[in-house]
């Protein structure tokens, strides 16, 4: 501890997006001092969404952009209290807990936790390196700068499949590199992306290491059934295998299951009591923004009742 008094509020909210803007307003409306904390992005991954299409109340679909922006400007007219910092370490000090972030120590009677995900690396040479001079991990935020360009998509999941077709709008040409034979996403997108001119596939495939200068060159990829290795020429390299909790921070105060997602019950209620979460950092079937808002109003009405009780 820094020896500086804490900041008290009697809801702290860790994480932006949708879980955690709509908790905040739940929490806000039911009068109680609360804190939203963001490391990031505001709106998280969210917000790198071209076109929501599955979200109600919207048969146009909506950008992740403007979604997130409503969600905010509809929690902050009721008050809540949004700080750009990132959440380091988390303690229990009795009924209270107690939050470090870079820049601050804050205390609250009620914490939920709704960091949501993070894209998984591949882990390969190259990748670090080239990261922001051809590897990305945002099709949104990075596609523009692809124009006319020969790129390649790593992955077979509705990420890589919604975010291929959206890279579709910059690039002359495009090839998904699967480890399988058969791709994972939901059947709307495998049509559009199989039907796409600028859409090719390279099956039974694995990227190995990106390569380049200054800017990415090529990547060597192996064919995991007959091992061989060949360097294939791109432009880019676009990586979505999947993603990972955001919850190292909170490690050992909460039970987590073995990929490090927090085991909740149907109340959002953790293993610790007064600590509640929601969103994509839980263990659950379905992460969409849709089951996030869910999550994030029954954690702020769980967290309502558990300040209720202590009174």
């Amino acid at each position: 501890m820094t020896g500086k008094d804490p900041k008290v509020y009697e809801a702290i909210i860790i994480g932006g997006g949708p879980a955690g803007l709509t908790a905040g307003l739940y929490a806000t409306r039911s009068r109680f001092h609360t804190l939203v904390i963001e490391g990031a992005l505001f709106g998280g991954q969210m917000t790198t969404t071209d076109l929501i299409e599955n979200y109600p109340g919207f048969p146009k679909g909506i950008t992740g952009a403007e979604l997130s922006s409503l969600m905010e400007e509809q929690a902050n007219k009721f008050g809540l209290e949004i700080v750009s910092d990132e959440a380091v370490e988390v303690k229990l000090q009795g009924e209270q807990k107690w939050v470090r972030t870079h820049e601050s120590e804050y205390l609250c009677d009620g914490l939920i936790i709704c960091t949501g995900t993070e894209y998984r690396k591949l882990g390969v040479p190259g990748e670090k390196e080239y990261t922001g001079k051809g590897v990305s991990f945002c099709s949104t935020c990075d596609g523009p700068f692809f124009q006319e360009k020969k790129i390649v998509v790593v992955g077979g999941g509705d990420s890589a499949l919604t975010e291929a077709l959206y890279l579709t709008k910059f690039v002359n040409e495009l090839t998904i590199i699967h480890r399988r034979d058969a791709l994972r996403a939901t059947k709307i997108y495998q049509e559009r992306a199989c039907t796409s001119p600028k859409i090719k596939f390279l099956w039974n495939s694995v990227v190995q290491e990106i390569k380049g200068t200054d800017v990415v060159r090529s990547v060597a990829v192996k064919n995991v059934r007959t091992g061989e290795v060949k360097e294939f020429e791109t432009d880019g390299a676009f990586i979505f295998v999947g993603i990972v909790p955001k919850t190292e921070f909170i490690k050992g105060v909460v039970k987590m299951d073995e990929a490090g997602y927090i085991v909740t019950n149907q109340n959002c209620e953790t293993s610790a009591r007064g600590i509640f979460a929601a969103g994509d950092c839980t263990k659950k079937l379905l992460r969409q923004i849709t089951t996030a808002v869910g999550d994030g109003a029954t954690a702020a009405f769980a967290l309502e009742r558990y300040l209720e009780e202590r009174e």
